[in-house]
């Protein structure tokens, strides 16, 4: 069976135009201790494995003139991103945040609009079949970033387990991303491209949070 590719690549050909990608981190699945760089073996999550072969359809397609370009976002916040506000809609909605989990599993985190300045720099600036971790500031504890989203709530820091097996009745394998350890290294990015990110962290704008206009 003849393997199909995506429709993009295959129009962009030849032409050397700029075509990014947006992949995801999760395609380095949990990485313990040690800060996951572009240059990290992957263990994509179940939910995103098909990212792997369309990076390498992209990788591949440099050698027919085709510019590509991937960006793995980790944690997106900022301007009411949704898995975020899930956990402080339930401070609202229940009195408490629900977090995935024993809440120990980290997540490292780039807020929204520093994540569009860096798609700015790299669509100006990357070189063809380049990879770059979105990633800045420290990874947290999923539970910290459930007492913020509380505390925005006004709900006082309240926080409630949602254990893993009952999550994946409601949220499938995205439970297992909510739930998954990551420490990532947006180094590369700030080094090759000069990106700098300078938005406030995932805690102090949960903290400071307020209810989506209606």
């Amino acid at each position: 069976m003849t393997k199909s590719r995506p429709a993009i690549i295959d129009a962009l050909r030849g032409t050397s135009k700029r075509f990014l990608y947006t992949s995801g981190c999760f395609l380095y699945g949990a990485t313990g201790d040690t800060p996951a760089t572009e240059d990290s073996p992957l263990h994509p999550l179940e939910m995103v494995r098909f990212r792997q072969a369309l990076e390498e359809e992209i990788f591949g397609a440099a050698a027919d003139g085709v510019h590509g370009i991937i960006l793995r976002p980790a944690w997106v916040y900022g301007n009411h991103a949704w898995t975020t506000m899930m956990m402080y809609g339930s401070a609202q909605g229940d009195g408490a945040a629900r977090y995935v989990g024993n809440g120990q599993n980290r997540w490292t985190c780039v807020h929204v609009d520093d994540l569009a300045n860096l798609y700015l720099l790299a669509l100006e600036m990357a070189p063809a079949a380049s990879v770059f971790n979105d990633a800045h500031g420290a990874a947290t504890p999923l539970i910290d970033i459930a007492r913020a989203a509380s505390e925005g709530a006004g709900t006082e820091g309240r926080v409630a387990a949602w254990p893993l097996e009952e999550a994946r009745q409601a949220l499938g394998g995205f439970a297992d991303a909510i739930a998954c350890d990551q420490l990532v290294s947006g180094e590369h990015a700030e080094r090759v491209l000069g990106w700098r990110p300078s938005r406030h962290s995932i805690l102090d704008e949960l903290r400071s949070c307020a209810p989506p206009a209606a």
